[in-house]
């Protein structure tokens, strides 16, 4: 049975608990929060045990599940690793770059397990995407969401962008070249909106647009290459695959155009969405991980790749504020 320590039990750490409660293999032995009304909320709701020393809980423990703000992850991550404990934390994987490649560094000597929460990666409308061949050339990305005070301590970038850098990070294989971006603070101390072109070495180009001021939340990601159309979005959970038709595809829907080289059938489809809870998903892989001896699914490699493109967005928002 896997131990459990849970580092944080605000808003999205409750979420984390009722999902490792509902994972076999695995038991939560207790939590750390300073708060003591978040730590009500969570005893009164779960009965799980409170432990007021960090440190106590980490000895306990197998793994840490650190949910804790960003500014705190460097300092639970550094603890847990040097304690030899398996350590999950939400994205981002640190506050500044020097504390995540701290992190990174950290693992590579140490024998355990590191998963970074890009719950993204785990959505089934991404999963039915990646059952093709994913190629693009260019991407266009398009996250929006309604104003929270909860999450501001950090830029739209770190916040929300995030998701779909890291997403389109493992789908590109490729260096980037070159970030273009720009982005304005309106509620919050930080960018609060920012659009971005991220360029790679291999020519494809990545136009990113997000907002945490938006009337209505959109989270779509369109996919272009050569002979296909893939549009994905994460939140109705739908995929849609537009491309000429070959003899594999099954009961889709098809129409027939002229182009110069002929007649060609373009087939449209909407593969089946296996409904799953992304959360639990990426928990489990963590545990499994762990269990099984497995490399994790967003390793600390991934998260830290993740936000040296994130901070180098932000570096650039920076100059051009200044300019």
């Amino acid at each position: 049975m896997l131990r459990i320590g849970i580092f944080g039990a605000g808003y999205l750490g409750k979420f984390h608990i009722q999902n490792w409660l509902e994972i076999e293999n695995a038991e939560i032995i207790g939590f750390y929060d300073p708060s003591d009304g978040a730590a009500e909320k969570i005893l009164s709701e779960f009965k799980i045990k409170r432990f007021e020393d960090p440190e106590k809980l980490m000895d306990q423990a197998d793994a840490v599940d650190i949910i804790a703000p960003t500014t705190a992850h460097y300092s639970i991550c550094k603890m847990a690793i040097l304690k030899s404990k398996h350590v999950f934390v939400e994205k981002p994987l640190a506050n500044k770059m020097e504390e995540a490649r701290e992190i990174v560094n950290l693992v590579r000597e140490a024998n355990i397990k590191f998963q970074v929460g890009h719950v993204e990666r785990f959505n089934p409308a991404l999963l039915a995407a990646k059952a093709y061949h994913l190629s693009p050339m260019f991407i266009e990305v398009h996250r929006l969401s309604q104003f929270n005070p909860r999450g501001t301590d950090v830029s739209v970038i770190l916040d929300l962008m995030i998701h779909d850098i890291d997403i389109i990070l493992s789908i590109i294989k490729s260096n980037v070249k070159n970030v273009l971006a720009n982005g304005v603070q309106v509620l919050s101390d930080t960018p609060d909106i920012a659009n971005v072109r991220i360029e790679f070495d291999n020519g494809c180009v990545a136009n990113l647009t997000s907002s945490r001021i938006s009337m209505k939340k959109m989270r779509k990601m369109r996919l272009f290459q050569k002979d296909a159309y893939i549009g994905i979005d994460f939140l109705d959970k739908k995929t849609e695959i537009i491309k000429y038709k070959t003899p594999d595809d099954k009961n889709v829907f098809t129409f027939d155009v002229d182009t110069n080289h002929g007649k060609k059938t373009i087939a449209v489809a909407a593969p089946a969405i296996a409904a799953n809870n992304a959360m639990k998903m990426e928990l489990e892989s963590f545990a499994t991980a762990i269990l099984e001896n497995r490399p994790t699914e967003v390793s600390e490699v991934d998260g830290y790749r993740a936000m040296e493109v994130a901070h180098l967005i932000l570096a650039k928002i920076n100059r051009n504020q200044l300019s």
